[in-house]
């Protein structure tokens, strides 16, 4: 990664024509070759970027970036202020919330805190659009995809009647039933997935882990 920090101007030619005036802003370069241009405010987005495949030409006082859509940013150079380059390697990508993953963990080793007579059939089952959290199957043998979600919203609902779509397609596995599974789940989630057939249920992390909640009880 190439960080330059320099007062430059930033002219946009393709589909459409921007510009930004001159003023100090970052430059950013990555392995990738796709070029950003930052300022000094609205957290990771750019002011103006070209995204790869794409290609950096440098001249004097100006940089030329292309791309196979003919587009160009050209970013004229008045200044250079800072010039320094960075190996970071390869990233091992974006780790799930960890309570969300031992949910997920826990829910696994003790399926039947889904249900009476529930089974594990798979952890990640892929499908075609991502892997649904845990493939079950409740007390009857009948297949059941199950979303694991630490607090439960409608995106997650929205996230799990997709893959039952798929999922039903397949002779195999059809019918699928659908569990919405979190330690929360908001009203308007719970309400989204009860008019879709599918199931919530709300999940007990201290439970699951064989703690003592802290809740009172009376015995």
């Amino acid at each position: 990664m190439r960080l330059v920090i320099a007062r430059c101007q930033v002219d946009y030619v393709g589909r459409l024509t921007a510009h930004l005036p001159m003023a100090p802003r970052l430059l950013l370069v990555k392995a990738d070759g796709s070029v950003s241009v930052h300022a000094d405010d609205r957290a990771y987005k750019p002011l103006n970027w070209m995204s790869p495949p794409c290609w950096l030409e440098e001249r004097p006082g100006v940089w030329t970036v292309r791309n196979k859509a003919d587009e160009s940013l050209i970013i004229t150079i008045d200044e250079v202020l800072h010039d320094s380059s960075h190996t970071l390697g390869v990233d091992p990508g974006l780790v799930k919330d960890g309570v969300e993953a031992r949910l997920q963990e826990l829910l696994a080793a003790h399926p039947g805190a889904l249900g009476e007579g529930y089974t594990l059939v798979r952890r990640e089952y892929m499908t075609a659009i991502g892997p649904v959290d845990l493939l079950c199957r409740d007390g009857d043998g009948r297949s059941v995809a199950v979303e694991v979600k630490r607090r439960g919203e409608i995106d997650g609902v929205e996230q799990l009647t997709r893959y039952l779509e798929l999922m039903n397609r397949d002779p195999l596995l059809s019918p699928v039933a659908g569990v919405f599974a979190a330690q929360q789940i908001k009203p308007q989630a719970r309400t989204l997935a009860e008019d879709r057939g599918i199931r919530c249920v709300v999940l007990d992390y201290d439970e699951l882990r064989g703690a003592e909640s802290d809740d009172l009880r009376l015995f």
